[in-house]
Formats: structure tokens, C-alpha cells, sequence
């Protein structure tokens, strides 16, 4: 029987039949099971394949798309980078909540989705980035040199220091991504130009100046007149975003603080011992050789022939820097091929392993002092190197870093003691998730209540983005059980549980009825001043004058001459208006109104255009501003580039893990 089945089922038919049917479940099969987006990113950009830029990203090839997800690490990481940029520019003035909108979150998203937009744009075109490109960035950053030069020691330092903390591999990895992504964009900018016409239209337009007559009205009396019913429904209809109730939620939690726990005690002399023995080779400096070179170059593409030339032309400089008395410095000055050392007699300072290409790194240190090594073939030519120094390479004794194996052991043990601590927590907690009374009793810990908050108002642990990641999670939410640990701080941590929540929605009428009247009546008190406003306009366009009019209307009026574009002048809001207005003409001004960041209205009259004139800069000014205009030129195209870009590819946003 079942040979049979066999025999019934086999066959190109039943295979083409069982191919066709299994087509529509490509489109429901789960997307995690097809490589979809991970539970820890927060967006994806995808590609089309090369051999079909233009395939629909619903047809199941997508599953053959080039993909970049941005996780939620690296946008923790730039987010808090654009927080603290954010915190120095606006000081005393930071708004902690406020920063944390979705706008501001979304705004940061999209910086990186950017990136990878133009990373994933450049590796589709061949862009690769070079060991030796990668070298000369770090090498020309200043933070990382001493008297101008790279400073290997300083390297590493400044890399340990950094927010995060990173190990050189991971610092050059990420300024390849940077030169990779950084490529196409900065060749678009650069090529960028623009005619000598565009070029003095913008300088008339921004070094244009207007003379305005501004007549501010007195402040509009409030309307106080009641509101009906059908009046106050009729503006909650027009208007339901003012008055929706953000989504809320009410907490409770456990808060576990290192600080609070019993302080670790002193460790003792043989344990520090037993510790610098297992870590002796921490406290051992890193060899450094002071070296010098003779570099003859050799380019990437030479011949044999070039190739053997170059050879021999360093095979004879070497013979003569073994000559006795020869002055190496001299030789390097003569020959050397390398800009950055020769003016120097061919001195690299202090070279530390790791940082040199590998050829020229294991000729430097098995080399001996004073000893004339080469020549060395490298991917830059043929190296004749002198050893005049080294240093480091020696260990550090138990006396020299007591102090500081102390202070570790102590931060390690207080360490275990939290840790433990917040093990048995957890344990305790997971014996009954639905609840942190027990567990808390047990670790005598107060179990505290928050609430009810939005992501708005939150204060205390709330207003950590990491607590409202949690708490304002579905999971949380329907679930209603204890969280894992978040942390606050290091050694710092909670433990929360969502014990309410109400979902965003729209106040009903009777409970905001008050601020509906309100705003009909400050709509009313604002109308009211722009018809009063309007109706002095319409005088001065039929040619009464503003100091006719002036007394009788109670105007304020204010010549405001030579007034420049983006001055804000009375407002910057203002001055858009006065700078949008029809340019008058000959022996009649322009008319217009504007609402001032007061709530009242001012009439104005632009007398006087005057376009900005090149004749009038001063010298090296013109220069300059040319070169800032064609930056912007650069700009617009770099941005209009990647918008292009962005329309080809596909970007997914998984919101909810901001």
C-alpha cells in the first residue's frame, strides 16, 4: 500500500502541483521565521537586489533583499549622545521630559537610518575602504597626538574613556563604517556648483534690508461672553486633539541600591596577593620602540622592473647608512619618500605594536638598537629602519599597584554582595510574578507606588527611558507581572509592575468643558484683533496714512529702519512676514498685518527694499561667503541624494522600541 502511495505522489506533476501550492504561504509565513526584524532593533533598511532594483518589496524575492538593522543599543547610544549635545546648547533652560518626545526619539532614528542608507548605498557601488585610509583618519585626529604627532598611548587612553569604552579594532571598525558611509555623499557635496547668477540672486536676497513702520494695537479686551452648548460642541468636535487624555499608567516597584547595602570590607593581604599574581600581566608596559625610516616608494601598480629598481636603489641607501659615522637623518632628508617623516630625518617618535603595517612592525621590533634593518617590502615600498630607543616591557611590582588591586578587589566584592542581592531578589519574585509584596518583605525592602503618570509627566524612576520602556510595554501591561531588573545605575536597579493603565483617548465634553470655553472665548478675544486689524489695513491701502490713523486707533508706532532678513525683529515670526511682503512700489508702501508673540496684532508698512549689494562687502568677505553658499549647494544635493536613495530602499520603524 504504501508503495503505491509512493508511486501516486512521485512525478514532475505532483511536484509542480506541491510547488504552486506552497506559493501563498510566503505570504503569511511569520517574517521572524524569514529573517524579519529582530525583537532588540528598532528599524531595518532594506535593498533590492542589483539584478532587480525595481522589485516590489511584498514579492517573496524580498526575502533576497540586502538588509541593515539599527538596534536599540545603538540608538540608546546616539540618542543620549544628541541628549547631552542638546544639554550643553540649552543649559540652565534643559528640559529633561520634554527631550524624551517621540519626535525627539524619531528625529534621532532618523540620523542613523541615514547612515545606513548611505553605508548600504556605498557597498552596493564598491566602495571599500582601505587599511591605510583607515590609519591616516585616526592618525590626523588631534585628540589623538602629542606635539602634533599620533601618540599610540594617547590613543588607547582616549579610546578607554569614551562613552562607550572601545578596544582600537572596535574604533577603526567604526571609522571604516564612517569613510564607507561618509564617501558618496561628501563626493556629492564637493562636486557641487553653482552660476555667478544664483550666486549674487542670494546675495541680494540675503543681504537685502527693508525700512518698516510698525503700528502695534492695544491689547484686545478678553471675550467673556457665554458659550452655548452647541458652540462649546461644535469646537471640542473641531478640535478633539486638544483635549485627549495621554496613555497613563500606575506602578509599583522595588528599588535596589548598592549604596544601601552593608559596605564590603577590606580584603586581606594574601587575597591582593593571590590577585596580582593571576593578573600580573596587566601591570606590564607595553613595549615602545623609537624608530626612524628611509622609505623609497613603490606604486601599487608597478612592474617587475619598478619593482627590482626600487629594491636596489634602497638595498644601496641601507649600505651607506651602515657606513660608519653615516648620518641617517641625512640619508632620510635625502631619499625618503615619506612626507609625514622626512623633514624629521625619517623619525616616527615612539611606534607601539599594533599600530604599524605588520612587515614593517616585526622588522622594528627584532630589531636591535642602532641597528640599520632593510629593506623592508611593505604595501607602501621598501623601508630601511633604525631602532634609537625603546622602553616599557617591564612589569609592574606588588607594592606599585597594591593600592589600586585594593580599590579593585573592594568594587569587585561590593559587586558580588549587589549581585547576590539582586539574585535572590529575582528568585523571590519568581516564585509569585504577579506580585513584589513578598519577595520585597523577605529582602526588607519597601515596595513603593507611582502614578498615575504619562510618558510626559513622569518623575522620579519614571522618567527614565528605560523604566518607561518597560512599564508603557504591552507585555507589561495585559500581562500585569514584575519586571526584570532595570537598571538605573550601576549597582542600581528596580523592579516594577504596572498596576493600572488607560489607554490614550479623547476626554469626554463634561470634563473639559471649562477649557473648551476658554478656547471659544480666546479664539473670539483673537478674531476680534485681527479685525480690528484688518480694517486699519484696508484704510492704509487707500492711502491714509499711519500717523493719521495712529492716535484715534491707540497704535504704538515704531520705525523700525535698515531692518536685515532674520533679524528678530520685534519677533522672528515678524520678520518672515515683513521679509514675505510685496516689495512697494514706487511712492506707495506695502501693507500688511502680523500677529505678535503677545496675542496682539500690529499693521506695518514696508517703505523701502534695498537688495544686498556685492560692490559693499568687505575684502575676503565675498570669498567667503561664496564658499558658505556653495556649501549650502553641497547640501541640498547630498539631502536630495539620499532622499532619492530612501524612495529605493525599504525602511521599516518598529516605533514601539524607541
Amino acid at each position: 500500500m504504501l508503495q503505491k502511495l509512493r508511486d501516486k505522489t512521485s512525478g514532475w506533476i505532483v511536484t509542480l502541483i506541491m510547488g504552486l501550492l506552497m506559493i501563498p504561504f510566503l505570504f503569511v509565513i511569520d517574517s521572524s521565521y524569514l529573517g524579519g526584524m529582530g525583537a532588540n532593533d528598532v528599524a531595518r533598511v532594506q535593498a533590492p537586489p542589483k539584478w532587480w532594483t525595481s522589485a516590489p518589496s511584498w514579492w517573496p524575492a524580498s526575502l533576497l533583499w540586502q538588509h541593515r538593522d539599527i538596534s536599540t543599543a545603538q540608538f540608546r547610544e546616539r540618542f543620549e549622545q544628541v541628549r547631552m549635545q542638546t544639554r550643553q546648547q540649552q543649559g540652565e533652560n534643559f528640559d529633561a521630559q520634554r527631550f524624551e518626545s517621540t519626535e525627539n526619539k524619531l528625529a534621532a532614528l532618523d540620523q542613523l537610518v541615514d547612515e545606513e542608507v548611505a553605508r548600504l548605498a556605498s557597498e552596493r557601488a564598491g566602495v571599500v575602504v582601505s587599511d591605510e585610509a583607515v590609519r591616516n583618519t585616526i592618525a590626523s585626529i588631534p585628540g589623538f597626538q602629542t606635539n602634533g604627532k599620533f601618540d599610540p598611548a594617547v590613543y588607547r587612553e582616549q579610546l578607554a574613556r569614551g562613552l562607550p569604552a572601545r578596544t582600537p579594532a572596535q574604533f577603526e571598525q567604526l571609522v571604516r563604517d564612517s569613510l564607507q558611509q561618509s564617501l558618496i555623499p561628501s563626493a556629492i557635496a564637493t562636486s557641487a556648483f553653482s552660476s555667478k547668477a544664483d550666486f549674487e540672486r542670494a546675495i541680494r536676497l540675503m543681504g537685502e534690508t527693508r525700512d518698516v513702520t510698525l503700528g502695534v494695537l492695544p491689547q484686545q479686551e478678553m471675550d467673556t461672553a457665554p458659550v452655548s452648548d452647541e458652540q462649546a460642541k461644535q469646537w471640542y468636535d473641531a478640535h478633539p486633539a486638544d483635549f485627549r487624555q495621554p496613555e497613563m499608567v500606575t506602578i509599583e516597584f522595588v528599588e535596589l541600591n548598592g549604596a544601601n547595602l552593608p559596605a564590603a570590607q577590606a580584603a586581606d593581604e594574601a587575597t591582593l596577593r593571590k590577585r596580582y599574581e593571576e593578573e600580573k600581566s596587566r601591570f606590564v608596559d607595553a613595549e615602545q620602540r623609537q624608530a626612524s625610516h628611509i622609505l623609497i616608494a613603490v606604486p601599487a601598480n608597478a612592474d617587475a622592473a619598478a619593482q627590482k629598481a626600487a629594491e636596489a636603489k634602497a638595498s644601496k641607501i641601507a649600505a651607506e647608512a651602515r657606513q660608519p659615522g653615516a648620518d641617517f637623518a641625512a640619508l632620510a632628508k635625502a631619499n625618503s619618500d615619506d612626507p609625514g617623516s622626512k623633514d624629521a630625518g625619517g623619525d616616527l617618535g615612539w611606534v607601539e605594536k599594533g599600530v604599524m603595517v605588520k612587515a614593517f612592525e616585526d622588522a622594528v621590533f627584532a630589531a636591535k638598537p642602532d641597528e640599520i634593518v632593510g629593506p623592508v617590502k611593505s604595501e607602501f615600498g621598501y623601508h630601511i629602519i633604525v631602532v634609537r630607543g625603546t622602553k616599557g616591557g617591564q612589569g609592574k611590582s606588588f607594592e606599585e599597584v597594591r593600592d589600586q588591586l585594593a580599590a579593585e578587589q573592594l568594587k569587585a566584592d561590593a559587586d558580588k554582595t549587589y549581585a547576590d542581592q539582586s539574585g535572590k531578589l529575582v528568585d523571590l519574585v519568581m516564585k509569585n510574578p504577579t506580585e513584589l509584596a513578598g519577595a520585597a518583605k523577605e529582602m526588607n525592602l519597601p515596595v513603593q507606588t507611582l502614578g498615575p503618570f504619562s510618558r510626559a509627566d513622569a518623575s522620579g524612576i519614571a522618567a527614565n527611558p528605560a523604566v518607561q520602556r518597560v512599564v508603557f510595554s504591552e507585555a507589561a501591561i495585559q500581562d500585569g507581572t514584575v519586571s526584570d531588573p532595570i537598571e538605573l545605575a550601576p549597582n542600581h536597579s528596580v523592579l516594577v509592575r504596572v498596576t493600572q493603565h488607560s489607554a490614550e483617548q479623547t476626554l469626554p465634553l463634561d470634563k473639559v468643558r471649562e477649557r473648551v470655553v476658554a478656547a471659544v472665548q480666546a479664539d473670539r478675544t483673537n478674531q476680534a484683533a485681527a479685525k480690528q486689524a484688518e480694517a486699519l489695513v484696508e484704510r492704509l491701502r487707500k492711502g491714509e496714512t499711519l500717523e493719521a490713523i495712529a492716535p484715534a486707533a491707540q497704535l504704538q508706532v515704531s520705525p523700525l529702519p535698515t531692518l536685515q532678513r532674520g533679524m528678530p525683529m520685534p519677533t522672528a515670526a515678524a520678520n518672515r512676514v515683513f521679509f514675505a511682503a510685496p516689495v512697494p512700489a514706487e511712492g506707495k508702501p506695502s501693507v500688511g498685518k502680523v500677529e505678535l508673540a503677545t496675542g496682539r496684532y500690529a499693521v506695518f508698512l514696508v517703505n523701502k527694499v534695498t537688495p544686498g549689494d556685492l560692490t559693499k562687502l568687505p575684502p575676503g568677505q565675498l570669498e567667503t561667503l561664496q564658499g558658505q553658499f556653495a556649501g549650502m549647494q553641497g547640501e541640498a544635493a547630498q539631502r536630495a541624494w539620499l532622499e532619492a536613495v530612501r524612495k529605493q530602499f525599504k525602511i521599516t520603524i518598529h516605533e514601539a522600541q524607541l
